[in-house]
């Protein structure tokens, strides 16, 4: 059977077509049948999350220390003390290496949708476990402090048009991350490295199919604020069909 590996393999040698129609029709054909529940679950999670980060905070420190701290203007990066940024880079980078399972759940459910096999909020929370946790989590890390190492240089110089271009490269080039690593069963190093590769083939067509992707995140935003968390699944339903589209899925070998 083949493998992703062997298919990477292929890739490298030869390259592959890929259709901006038919990708964008896959991910909105899964998207529709994950929209309502995968919405849902998010934005109980989000509720859930943010709960837990106030009461760790006021478990810290006292109330008026907390809302001090909180106003817009203390937030600002030139108003931080050398202390506080490194403790606010750190709870972020914790927080988003936390959350990589949990994207990589929303993926596996647009899986489960396309094959009519039912999901549950179980479903969302399925990589939170060995050895999928630690691969996404070391992956994740790897690619938000490169990043964030990234946009200190380029606010230090000064370039904020630069940042975003980065920023957008950064999540472009690693687009196929998580799903390498939760269907290609690859580690973190290796499904960051086969991301590149292959982003690196196709890279209009990838650029074309996140932009529109972000575009259609945006438009929950911007129809009524709550209505981000229903239109944010279609991110996750566009990385698994991006996925199927290129790697496939004829063999799904064990992690080792």
């Amino acid at each position: 059977m083949r493998t992703t590996q062997d298919r990477i393999e292929e890739i490298k040698k030869n390259g592959y077509t890929l259709d901006f129609g038919n990708v964008f029709n896959h991910a909105f054909e899964n998207y529709k049948k994950i929209a309502l529940y995968g919405g849902l679950v998010f934005f109980v999670f989000m509720i859930l999350m943010s709960i837990f980060a106030i009461v760790v905070l006021f478990s810290i420190f006292d109330a008026e220390t907390v809302l001090e701290k909180l106003k817009p203007e203390n937030l600002k990066p030139e108003n931080l003390s050398l202390n506080s940024m490194l403790i606010f880079s750190g709870v972020s980078l914790l927080i988003t290496c936390l959350l990589s399972p949990f994207s990589a759940g929303l993926i596996k459910m647009a899986y489960c949708a396309e094959r009519d096999e039912e999901f549950h909020v179980s479903t969302m929370f399925e990589y939170y476990k060995a050895p999928y946790f630690k691969e996404l989590f070391i992956a994740t890390f790897l690619v938000t402090i490169v990043s964030s190492i990234l946009s200190a240089v380029i606010n230090y110089a000064q370039i904020p048009v630069l940042e975003f271009v980065v920023s957008i490269t950064i999540g472009l080039f690693t687009i196929l991350m998580i799903p390498l690593i939760i269907f290609g069963k690859l580690k973190a190093v290796e499904a960051i490295q086969a991301s590149i590769l292959i982003v690196s083939k196709q890279p209009i067509v990838i650029l074309g199919l996140f932009v529109v992707g972000i575009i259609a995140v945006l438009v929950g935003l911007i129809g009524c604020c709550i209505g981000i968390v229903f239109t944010i699944p279609f991110m996750y339903s566009l990385y698994y069909a991006i996925y199927s589209e290129i790697i496939g899925f004829e063999s799904e070998p064990e992690f080792e």
